[in-house]
């Protein structure tokens, strides 16, 4: 079973980015899949998580109103759509699948993380 997030880079804050990880290796079209990001020298912390095709989305406060998750089951991606981009999130972002709740520890499949750096 794979996760492989990609999509980050480097943009001014206002801007967006698209992230997507798309699974391999298993559906997890019946699972919560999830983004987390962590910053340097932080824990790492919950963005959003989406349950099944008719699981309402859960946001962090950090982000609600600006990114949106969403998933594609027919070819097992789950999307993070980022707008209204700030310097604070700046970070490595991973998604996850196979968990609940917000606690990365509930989570059971990881991607590699991509990195999202926001210039001011």
């Amino acid at each position: 079973v794979q996760l492989q997030a990609s999509g980050g880079g480097l943009v001014q804050a206002g801007g967006s980015l698209r992230l997507s990880c798309v699974a391999s290796g298993r559906t997890f079209s019946n699972e919560i899949m999830g983004w987390f990001r962590q910053a340097p020298g932080k824990e790492r912390e919950f963005v959003a998580r989406l349950g099944r095709s008719d699981g309402l989305p859960i946001y962090a406060d950090s982000v609600k109103g600006r990114f949106t998750i969403a998933r594609d089951n027919a070819k097992n991606t789950v999307y993070l759509q980022m707008n209204s981009l700030i310097p604070e999130d700046t970070a490595v972002y991973y998604c996850a699948a196979r968990g609940y709740g917000s606690s990365p520890t509930n989570y059971y499949y990881w991607g590699q993380g991509t990195l999202v750096t926001v210039s001011s």
